[in-house]
């Protein structure tokens, strides 16, 4: 369920920029020693995770001067990619993220410079 499939509603969000979707992991609800922590607890933590579902476009670049101006110009906008991709397990900055929820999942957007660190295991869902 982590996935964007055609047959759910994440494949027509659209995230913007330079922000990243993310669904954050189930936090441990324990102590080492094994007490319960309360949710207040364990969500106001510094640094989450979760897994990357959609990110934006990227950074936009600004287009080169055009040097033949008879020339019809299209204005394509060309972004700079970012390095979080779908799938990846992501640990970021909590103080940076946006929660929502959508289909009564909780989600966050975070800008990409609020992740600290990507994991881009293969059986990361496994």
């Amino acid at each position: 369920m982590y996935e964007v499939t055609s047959d759910n509603r994440l494949r027509s969000l659209i995230v913007v920029g330079d922000r990243v979707l993310i669904r954050p992991k189930s936090p441990n609800d324990r102590t080492h020693s094994g007490l319960y922590l309360p949710p207040t607890v364990t969500e106001k933590e510094q640094v989450q995770s979760g897994y990357v579902i959609k990110v934006g476009p990227g950074f936009p670049i600004p287009s080169a001067a055009e040097d033949e101006p008879w020339k019809e110009s299209e204005e394509k906008i060309k972004y700079m990619p970012l390095q979080a991709k779908e799938g990846d397990l992501a640990i970021y900055i909590q103080r940076n993220a946006i929660d929502l929820e959508y289909d009564q999942v909780k989600y966050v957007i975070v800008p990409q410079s609020s992740i600290l660190m990507l994991d881009r295991s293969e059986d990361l869902f496994e």
